[in-house]
């Protein structure tokens, strides 16, 4: 990463076809971001393959909902992994574990993991791995309500979930209900590796809209959440509680980005209440919706104030159609953003940065840009830099 020092804590994060898509995505950008070593494996696959996803979640229905997510690219080979060599173990939810659980190898990574003490983060349906590798006995867990039959049979001393942002910390092991508990997960997960976090205490907020990118709003978000920022999500006509569609814009080998839909995602705050000045930082994702934020006089105002007050402002992909707009990419400015967006750029006065390759991104004064969601964990450790948040081990 361009603007941290790797740290020298390296975990392994398991996968699966159909893993829930944020339960790999988040905590794997994150802990990037944090600038921890992240192995990505999946037992038959090698580095640079990938994995399809699911989008899993809760719409009125009697269980959750699935449809298919992005691809998530494995940056590392399974049959390499040599436990001695990492300090933890996450693993993801989602459908995969019901088969990994039944793979020997995968079985026996865990117990060497878990046996030898480090800390093991394990959410939702991945306690299905746990409790075939007969590592949850007298242990308390928890894990998404309908695992729980399992772990009490596999010898778990079962926590049912109060709210589907549980966790829960037994020892080296840690256990959460669902990707709603990121943060704490995470921020669990870290603490156990030995890492302390400074200079948190910091308000942010999100501009958000309809079809926004689906990664370009969670993995910030909850990355940030995670180091114990307070996160404002707004969206114009929109209060508190309201949901945002979201857009899973992927490379599929077509000439531009392909389109399925994503996760709702929950706003924290009204619109109409929003006094810019009590945040420290703006965050702008991508996706499609800042082509019609752009056309928002109170939007604009708000991208106004946090440049000409030159607090951090973070924006990716599409996201700079609104600065474009707002008129703050004056002459001397430079960013990038996708390469579709380059016209808006360049019209609008600022120097263009060629995002070579796709997750390159750029600090220029306060201002962090960024071209499409690979790059999250840049764009995440530059915004920290930029505010002054450490994670150290």
């Amino acid at each position: 990463m361009a603007t941290s020092a790797m740290s020298e804590k390296r975990v392994v994060l398991l996968c699966g076809d159909y893993a829930e898509d944020y339960e790999v995505m988040v905590p794997f950008q994150a802990l990037l971001a944090y600038g921890i070593s992240v192995d990505a494996v999946c037992p038959g696959k090698k580095a640079g393959e990938t994995c399809r996803t699911a989008i899993h979640q809760l719409s009125g229905h009697q269980t959750y909902t699935e449809i298919r997510g992005h691809n998530f690219t494995l940056n590392a080979s399974f049959e390499d992994i040599d436990h001695t060599k990492y300090d933890g173990l996450v693993i993801a939810g989602g459908r995969a574990p019901e088969y990994l659980a039944m793979d020997a190898f995968v079985l026996n990574m865990v117990r060497n993991f878990v046996n030898s003490g480090k800390p093991v983060a394990s959410i939702c349906h991945g306690q299905l791995i746990l409790a075939a590798a007969g590592a949850v006995g007298g242990l308390k867990c928890t894990g998404f309500p309908a695992v729980g039959p399992t772990l009490i049979a596999a010898g778990a001393l079962w926590i049912e979930p109060d709210t589907l942002a549980a966790c829960v910390v037994d020892g080296n092991i840690i256990t959460a209900a669902t990707y709603i508990g990121h943060p704490e997960f995470i921020r669990l997960f870290v603490k156990a590796l030995g890492g302390t976090i400074s200079k948190s205490n910091k308000r942010i907020l999100f501009l958000c809209g309809d079809y926004m990118e689906d990664y370009e709003v969670t993995v910030p978000f909850q990355s940030l959440q995670a180091l114990g920022c307070h996160v404002d999500a707004v969206c114009p006509k929109k209060k508190a509680g309201d949901l945002c569609p979201t857009a899973v814009h992927d490379f599929e080998g077509d000439q531009t980005y392909s389109e399925k839909p994503g996760h709702d995602f929950t706003l924290t705050a009204n619109f109409e209440d929003i006094d810019a000045s009590s945040y420290d930082a703006l965050v702008i994702p991508g996706g499609r919706a800042p082509e019609y934020l752009a056309l928002d006089g109170k939007v604009i105002d708000i991208a106004k104030h946090f440049m000409e007050s030159e607090k951090p402002v973070a924006s990716i992909c599409h996201g700079q159609q609104i600065l474009a707009a707002a008129g703050v990419l004056k002459v001397g400015k430079k960013c990038t953003a996708y390469p579709a967006v380059k016209l808006n750029v360049v019209l609008a006065g600022a120097t263009w940065l060629e995002p070579e390759p796709i997750d390159r991104c750029f600090s220029h004064g306060n201002l962090v840009t960024g071209a499409a969601w690979p790059g999250h964990p840049e764009f995440i450790s530059q915004l920290m830099d930029l505010l002054g948040i450490k994670v150290s081990f």
